[in-house]
C-alpha cells in the first residue's frame, strides 16, 4: 500500500456513504499511508485515522436535526448555519469524544484541502497539526454563505471543494501512483453552474473576488477532474467507489442516512477482493 493514496470527496451528508466504506476499511485492517480529504470528506478522514468506526455516522445521524448543530438561529451568534462551537468543539470534546491521541499518533500523512479566500487557490494543510477546536476542519468545511470565512494562521479560508473538489492531482504531486478515490455522486455525474452558485458569485464578487472567480469555473474544473479520474480508472491507476443512487446533501431522515451508510459498507465488502488485488498489483 505504500504507493497508494486515499482521496475523499466532500458533499456534506452525502459523505455518510464514505463513512460506510471507511468503517469497512477499518474492519478489514486497510490502513492507507496518505489520506487527503475535502470538506466533509475530511470529517470522515478524522474518524478513519482515529480508528473510531461508526463515529461519523453516529454524530451526523444523532445531531442532524438538533438546532445547535444546524439551524438559522446560529447566524445570530456565529454568522453560520452550522453551530461552529457545538459541532467542532463541544461535540468532539464533550459529547462524543474524538480520540485525539490515536489521531495524532498516525504514522502516515493526512491533509485537508482548503481554499484561500484571497487567492481562490487550493492549499493543503497538515491535518495532524489540528488544534482541539478543529479550526482546520472548520476551514475545509466552510461553505460560502452558510459559514463565515475561517482563519488558520491568520489566513481566511473557505471550503476546499471550491478550488479542488477531488484532490487527485495533489495525491499525484505527493508521489503516489495508485489511488483509492471515494466519490459521493453516482456514476456519470457532472456538475453545472446553477442559479444558487450564480447568486453566491454575485454576493462575493466585491469582498472576495478570487472566490467568486473560483466559483464561476468550479463546475468546469469538477467535470474535467471526473474525466481524469475515469481515465485513471480505465488505466488501472485508480480504484473508485461511487454511491449507486443520488443522496441529498442536507438529508434529514436518519433512516435514509442508515441506508446510505449501509450501501457504502456493503459496496466495500463486495469489492474487497478486487480492492486487495488493486493494492497488491
Amino acid at each position: 500500500m505504500n504507493n497508494s493514496s486515499l482521496v475523499l470527496e466532500g458533499g456534506t451528508f452525502r459523505t455518510i456513504f464514505t463513512s460506510g466504506i471507511l468503517d469497512a476499511f477499518l474492519a478489514n485492517g486497510i490502513e492507507m499511508p496518505y489520506v487527503i480529504g475535502i470538506s466533509a470528506g475530511a470529517i470522515n478522514a478524522c474518524s478513519y485515522i482515529s480508528k473510531q468506526p461508526e463515529r461519523t455516522f453516529r454524530t451526523i445521524s444523532t445531531y442532524r436535526n438538533d438546532p445547535r448543530y444546524m439551524g438559522w438561529r446560529n447566524f445570530l451568534t456565529e454568522k453560520s448555519y452550522f453551530g461552529l462551537n457545538f459541532s467542532y468543539n463541544i461535540l468532539p470534546n464533550q459529547l462524543d469524544y474524538f480520540d485525539w491521541q490515536t489521531f495524532r499518533a498516525f504514522e502516515g500523512e493526512v491533509e485537508f484541502g482548503v481554499t484561500n479566500a484571497y487567492t481562490g487557490e487550493a492549499e493543503y494543510l497538515n491535518a495532524l497539526d489540528m488544534d482541539d477546536t478543529c479550526m482546520m476542519l472548520r476551514a475545509t468545511c466552510a461553505l460560502p454563505v452558510l459559514f463565515p470565512e475561517i482563519k488558520v494562521n491568520d489566513i481566511p479560508y473557505f471550503d476546499g471543494g471550491l478550488a479542488d473538489a477531488v484532490p487527485i492531482k495533489r495525491a499525484e504531486q505527493k508521489g503516489f501512483t495508485k489511488h483509492i478515490i471515494i466519490l459521493t455522486r453516482p456514476p456519470g455525474y457532472r456538475k453545472a453552474l446553477d442559479s444558487q452558485s450564480k447568486w453566491v458569485i454575485r454576493a462575493f464578487k466585491k469582498r472576495y473576488p478570487e472566490i467568486a472567480k473560483s466559483l464561476a469555473t468550479r463546475a468546469t474544473r469538477y467535470n474535467e477532474t471526473m474525466d481524469y479520474i475515469e481515465q485513471l480508472e480505465a488505466d488501472g491507476k485508480a480504484f473508485v467507489f461511487r454511491p449507486p443512487v443520488p443522496v441529498e446533501s442536507f438529508e434529514k431522515n436518519p433512516k435514509i442516512m442508515k441506508i446510505t451508510y449501509d450501501l457504502g459498507y456493503r459496496q466495500m465488502l463486495k469489492r474487497k477482493d478486487e480492492l486487495q488485488a488493486f493494492l497488491q498489483g
